[in-house]
């Protein structure tokens, strides 16, 4: 709804007979002068030295001029009085406004802060409403404490705002800015700008590296040489992208003067200005912007500048601003400024009329609060004390002698390249990303994208830290070559980095630094900064996450387990000897002999004649037996069953065990396999086994905290070669590597040692920057590419193919797995105990057969010779069995002995 609109239906007619056109474009007459009857007096506080207070305070008299000519007999008074760019002078203006000029409302840019410190000095009457046209955040009380005071907001969230450039900063991957802001009030003495401005950059993964804020022009005695002795110090930083939060056009220009003068608006630099710059651009002088504000990137507040009312205000406005500041070179176009001065005080006018000048500042305040009109800057209505509708940004490009639009901002919808207005609410066209800005020429006449950082703070070159005590100098080798005086670091991750480099688009001059601590300690150094970066087998851990920022995994990783194997047995001397144990061996000896021994008897006690002779003779023939009855090759023919029985069983013995043995054998032969000799942590943890891991490593973490091994039992070692003995003298059972480790000491010792157990999701490997630097993304693009290419892989073959693979050195002490007696215990014991059986059988029917037992035992008991007895029996026994003819007498012969 147009102003005219508002004041139809506000009752306010024409009443006099002489025409004339408005502001707004219409005809309205003027109600005679003796009829016109004040409503009220609107103070105002501006400062007239600057071009913001120039244009409101033209914009304020042009508003109250409109109302009083075309109200229904009604007029306001206005009362302006100068700030001088000053705040305790404002505060001043303000007190004399309302206690001598009898002001029933102030409009100014007064803070929050400095209105309630009014209000409760007594200063200014608690029933005087102000309306605040300085910037403010919603996220702070709009309202003092103290709900009577009446306070409203007539500018729009500076949040959004920064919010706004905090999208610019996200789109182009800035990772850290420099705030500038010149001291114009209490909101920026606080430094509430750049807390905005680092919380909106916090979304996006950027910071505020560093800010400065600078006091008004006016109010030091030479402004140039104190500007240009700030920028010098912010010229050194390695940021290169400027925000300019808050600032004076006076201000802006003498800012980009100096910048011009040093060199910070050539190529790599990046100027971003708020509002309060960028909507004065075409107040600017040509010659001065095409000299000195080349290529900076604004925010603009946008509105309608096509509406009639628009472009009628705007002739009118550049006339009453030439007739009153001649002086001024351009008499440019009004600014957002001038727009809300004359939608402010036409909203005061209009609340004003509606009390019909009473004297209450509750329902002049929310006569105010219920505004709701279409005004030149925008929609006027009020939430919380503070305009409702959020502000649309354009983003401009200053090119040439003035500027070109680039896209537009919203909160709720990003950029676009238009906006898009459905039921009263400015839509998208486009999708936010980066095809919706145009193209933009950068400072310097620079169409590329600046990377907006340098190496360094002056551009030295920068210094990378890499572990010189780390237990694979595969990864990084740091040596001293005397020859050439100079410390030599090379290893793969080295190889990785430079490669790396090489696909950057920028050069990056760096130099390695050995760093002779922990791993933990070189993050913290880097952090810190003392370095600029870390370079080297660093594991990602949460730890080390939290302090630097780490670039994209260059080798997948992990923590596994490497314990000592089983050698291949088809490579070892006497190998069928080790199929079985020697425990097996003599036992399968012993009893091949007791079994042939016992046939032989049992068959001989039975007078089979095949086994009969001498006994020098049989017993080379129960030896034989023993052997030729494994292969069926015996000459003799057994008749006792019992022998067969015997024979029977121990051949299916024979059978089961040669079945095993030829099994065993086949396997080692054919399908030789590795077998760790601990398969799982179980084992470990359950026996109190050490294990072993490098020395600085968060391994040794690992293993405590998770895998809950005992910190006793967690040997740290120091190097690679030191593994192999650790594990030969018992040290360590087993090893937790990180997988690319793993690798490289299985490829070095590929005889005698294997993975076991199931592998843990930590800590790939990475190069460390400080938190927030650009060149972690850059390099982390750069990994990606150089993967993609496979060179990452083949640098890995390189490295591996080139160790040598040896024998670890308690190889040759180790011996295959034997089997023993537990599997053919049972076989044995039917085996044995049918041995035992016809062994005491056959004995039996010997000594029936060849002596009479009962009549030695008779002498030998009577005699009281129980000893003699046995050693008479024997000598009996065997000399019947020797001989087979020869009978003595029993009694004879144990009457001489």
């Amino acid at each position: 709804m147009n102003l005219p609109v508002i004041l139809s239906l506000l009752g306010i007619f024409p009443l006099m007979a002489k025409s004339e056109v408005s502001a707004h474009g219409r005809n309205v007459q003027y109600c005679s002068i003796n009829h016109h009857h004040e409503i009220g007096s609107i103070g105002v506080v501006v400062d007239q030295s600057s071009r913001v207070g120039k244009e409101q305070k033209i914009g304020v008299e042009m508003a109250v001029h409109d109302f009083n000519r075309e109200s229904h007999c009604s007029k306001v008074d206005l009362r302006i009085q100068d700030s001088q760019g000053n705040s305790a002078r404002a505060a001043s203006a303000v007190t004399e406004i309302v206690n001598e000029k009898q002001a029933r409302v102030i409009i100014g840019s007064l803070t929050l802060q400095e209105a309630t410190l009014l209000w409760e000095l007594d200063k200014v009457p608690k029933r005087i409403p102000i309306i605040s046209t300085a910037q403010m955040s919603t996220s702070l009380p709009l309202l003092p404490s103290d709900r009577s005071l009446p306070f409203i907001g007539m500018s729009t969230d500076i949040n959004i705002q920064m919010q706004c450039i905090a999208a610019i900063v996200g789109h182009f991957r800035w990772r850290k800015v420099i705030a500038i802001y010149e001291h114009s009030n209490s909101f920026s003495a606080d430094t509430g700008l750049v807390t905005h401005l680092s919380d909106s950059l916090r979304a996006i993964e950027s910071v505020v590296e560093h800010h400065m804020a600078f006091h008004p022009v006016g109010s030091e005695p030479n402004p140039k040489e104190f500007i240009e002795e700030q920028l010098r110090k912010l010229k050194g930083k390695s940021v290169k992208v400027f925000t300019v939060l808050q600032s004076s056009l006076e201000f802006a220009m003498v800012l980009f003067e100096k910048a011009k003068e040093l060199g910070m608006l050539d190529k790599g630099y990046v100027w971003i200005v708020s509002d309060d710059v960028a909507s004065l651009l075409d107040s600017v002088k040509s010659s001065f912007i095409l000299e000195y504000m080349q290529g900076i990137i604004g925010l603009k507040t946008t509105y309608s500048e096509t509406s009639h009312s628009f472009q009628a205000f705007e002739r009118r406005f550049r006339r009453k601003y030439r007739s009153e500041y001649p002086e001024e070179e351009k008499f440019s176009s009004p600014s957002i400024y001038a727009l809300r001065a004359y939608d402010s005080t036409l909203a005061v006018a209009m609340a004003l009329q509606n009390v019909k000048g009473k004297v209450n500042s509750s329902g002049l305040v929310d006569s105010i609060l219920s505004c709701n009109f279409d005004g030149l800057a925008g929609k006027i209505s009020f939430k919380n004390g503070a305009l409702l509708q959020n502000p649309v940004y354009q983003v401009v490009n200053v090119i040439g002698k003035s500027y070109r639009p680039v896209a537009l901002w919203s909160p709720e919808f990003g950029f676009s390249k238009a906006p898009i207005e459905h039921d009263g609410m400015v839509t998208n066209s486009g999708n936010g990303l980066r095809e919706d800005l145009g193209q933009i020429y950068w400072p310097g006449a620079e169409l590329k994208v600046p990377k907006g950082w340098t190496l360094g703070e002056s551009g030295k070159p920068l210094r990378i830290g890499v572990p010189a005590n780390g237990a694979f100098h595969y990864f990084v080798n740091v040596t001293f070559e005397q020859s050439r005086n100079e410390t030599a670091i090379t290893g793969f991750s080295i190889q990785v980095f430079e490669a790396a480099v090489s696909h950057l688009p920028y050069h990056l001059p760096h130099v390695l630094v050995p760093h002779y601590g922990s791993y933990d300690q070189l993050v913290s150094e880097v952090h810190n900064k003392n370095l600029d970066a870390a370079v080297g087998d660093i594991g990602i851990v949460v730890d080390r996450y939290k302090i630097a920022d780490f670039t994209q995994p260059y080798l997948e990783t992990g923590v596994v387990m490497v314990v000592t194997v089983k050698p291949d047995v088809t490579k070892t001397r006497l190998m069928v000897l080790k199929a079985f144990a020697l425990k097996m061996w003599i036992l399968l000896a012993a009893l091949s002999v007791f079994t042939g021994a016992v046939i032989w008897l049992n068959e001989h006690a039975n007078n089979n004649p095949e086994f009969r002779g001498p006994f020098p003779q049989n017993i080379g023939a129960m030896l034989w037996f023993s052997v030729t009855i494994l292969s069926f090759a015996q000459r003799e023919s057994i008749r006792s069953n019992l022998s067969r029985l015997v024979l029977a069983t121990w051949l299916f013995v024979t059978v089961v065990v040669t079945t095993c043995f030829t099994a065993a054998v086949t396997s080692w032969m054919t399908v030789p396999k590795i077998e760790p000799s601990i398969v799982d942590i179980d084992y470990l943890l359950g026996t109190d086994a050490p294990v072993g891991c490098n020395n600085n490593s968060y391994i040794g973490r690992f293993l405590t905290n998770v895998l809950h091994f005992k910190p006793e039992n967690v040997r740290r070692i120091g190097s690679i070669s030191d593994y192999p003995e650790a594990f030969q003298r018992g040290t360590i059972k087993a090893a937790f590597l990180a997988a690319p480790h793993a690798k490289v000491f299985l490829a070095k010792y590929c005889k005698g040692y294997t993975e076991a157990g199931s592998k843990f999701k930590l800590g790939s490997f990475g190069f460390v920057f400080q938190k927030g630097s650009p060149l972690a993304d850059d390099i982390s693009g750069a990994i990606l590419k150089i993967t993609l290419t496979g060179t990452i892989d083949q640098m890995e073959k390189r490295m591996l193919s080139s160790l040598n693979c040896s024998s670890s050195a308690g190889e040759d002490n180790q011996g295959p797995s034997k089997i023993g007696t537990e599997p053919f215990f049972f076989l044995f014991l039917v085996s044995g105990s049918l041995l035992v059986v016809a062994f005491v059988n056959a004995v039996a029917r010997l000594l029936e057969r060849h002596c009479s037992i009962f009549d030695c035992i008779q002498a030998s008991l009577i005699n009281r010779r129980a000893g003699r007895w046995a050693l008479l029996l024997l000598t009996r026994c065997f000399t019947k069995f020797g001989t087979r003819n020869l009978r003595v007498p029993i009694m004879h012969r144990h009457s001489r002995i």
